[in-house]
């Protein structure tokens, strides 16, 4: 098993330690057409109350997205982004939230306004390649940054041919993405890395990434893996031809989730808090007895 290196985040409300133990991103969609909970918590106040229920959970971090980022999606105007985003981060500012809020976006203009709304870190699905200005706007206000790998684009992710070689892909892939960042001037420290399950691979690639994250700890950046609820997942899950429902992958989940952890994951990125914590919990005891 993979020891996991120490990381500390700079975020404006303090520090955050990666790797003592495995910190829980909590996922709150604002959207009307997520793959994983088909618009629940479009609803602002819905959203809200999710997210304090997340919280009391367990989570560590909150990862609002506002835009859809399922295979095959066409992607809405910042203008819509921002009208979906912007109450939800602001009414969480005023009540209070005690945890950190992440905000997925690939657009520059979002991050500004969601940085200004309270959020302290911004996860990019594209990696920068969407809007590299993005990565202006994270060094200006010195907020750490996501940087997932994803082969092709929104649209065209599971059309592409896959690569013959996913942990090459997915690790040149990453590298791009960090000289980007770098050259827009943020600090090696304010990277976390995440190869992307589920963004342009193959559902047998995704076991495959999965099988070997400890690789992937070579580039020296903090990881972060979400497999949550996925479509591999409903494709092993199968029955009569039919991949199983989203809300029938919870224990094959909790099995990505071990194997990530395992692997050498600091951040879970899952919708289901409550039962993840404790996978992650357990987990972390076989990485470290002495953490019981």
């Amino acid at each position: 098993m993979f020891r996991r290196k120490l990381f500390v985040l700079r975020l404006r409300s303090g520090t955050l330690v990666l790797g003592r133990r495995t910190l829980i991103m909590g996922v709150l969609n604002v959207t009307p057409d997520s793959f994983s909970d088909g618009g629940q918590f479009f609803d602002p106040r819905k959203a809200i109350d999710h997210a304090f229920r997340m919280q009391a959970a367990g989570a560590d971090i909150l990862d609002i997205g506002a835009e859809s980022t399922r295979p095959g999606s066409a992607g809405i105007s910042a203008a819509e982004e921002l009208r979906r985003l912007l109450p939800v981060l602001e009414d969480l500012r005023k009540r209070r939230l005690k945890i950190p809020i992440s905000v997925d976006t690939r657009r520059a203009i979002v991050a500004e306004a969601a940085i200004g709304a309270g959020a302290q870190i911004i996860n990019d699905v594209s990696g920068l390649a969407y809007d590299p200005q993005l990565a202006k706007v994270v060094a200006r206000h010195r907020v750490p940054i996501i940087l997932m790998h994803m082969r092709g684009t929104l649209e065209t992710m599971q059309k592409k041919p896959f690569a013959r070689d996913v942990l090459r892909d997915v690790t040149s892939g990453l590298r791009r993405s960090i000289a980007i960042a770098r050259r827009a001037g943020v600090a090696k420290s304010q990277i976390i890395v995440d190869p992307g399950i589920g963004f342009g691979k193959s559902f047998a690639q995704n076991y495959e990434l999965l099988a070997r994250i400890s690789e992937l700890a070579k580039l020296g950046y903090p990881l972060l893996v979400g497999t949550s609820r996925k479509g591999f997942l409903g494709a092993t899950l199968a029955r009569h031809g039919k991949p199983a429902p989203v809300d029938q992958r919870l224990w094959a989940t909790a099995a990505t989730v071990a194997a990530s952890i395992l692997g050498g994951a600091h951040i879970i990125r899952v919708h289901d808090v409550a039962e993840m914590s404790q996978v992650a919990r357990t987990a972390d005891c076989l990485l470290d007895p002495g953490a019981l």
